[in-house]
């Protein structure tokens, strides 16, 4: 059985940020943007791989509580409800790129004992990006 990893799922609370970071900080390309009652579900992804990341409006599942709701908006607003893992080549002039852009950076590029140099930004929505380079 050969399984891939195709894409994953982000909260996003101002899509035109959204695109701004992951589209003109990070490179990402935008593959599909669809708008639905005044919502906005935004595909992007790294040219030349074939993995997406879709950037969504959060808690809109219909079985979602309203106190639900209010939890998810408040781990969102403390960078506690979602994140990913990238990777680079180039953790420090990422970094350094990162922060002409004024991403807000987390942590610095700091290598680690498990053979790993990672850092830490938060995108407009609050989400944790880590991104790693092998040292």
């Amino acid at each position: 059985m050969d399984i891939a990893i195709h894409g994953s799922f982000l909260p996003q609370t101002d899509p035109e940020a959204a695109i701004a970071f992951y589209r003109d900080l990070l490179g990402f390309e935008v593959r599909n943007d669809v708008g639905y009652e005044g919502l906005r579900w935004i595909t992007v992804g790294p040219p030349g791989q074939p993995v997406s990341i879709v950037l969504h409006p959060p808690a809109v599942d219909p079985g979602i509580t309203e106190d639900e709701r209010r939890v998810i908006g408040e781990m969102m607003a403390k960078g506690t409800y979602a994140g990913i893992l990238f990777s680079s080549d180039d953790l420090d002039g990422l970094f350094k790129h990162l922060a002409e852009g004024n991403a807000e950076i987390i942590q610095e590029p700091t290598d680690q004992p498990y053979g790993l140099r990672d850092g830490a930004v938060r995108d407009p929505a609050g989400n944790l990006i880590r991104i790693q380079q092998r040292v």
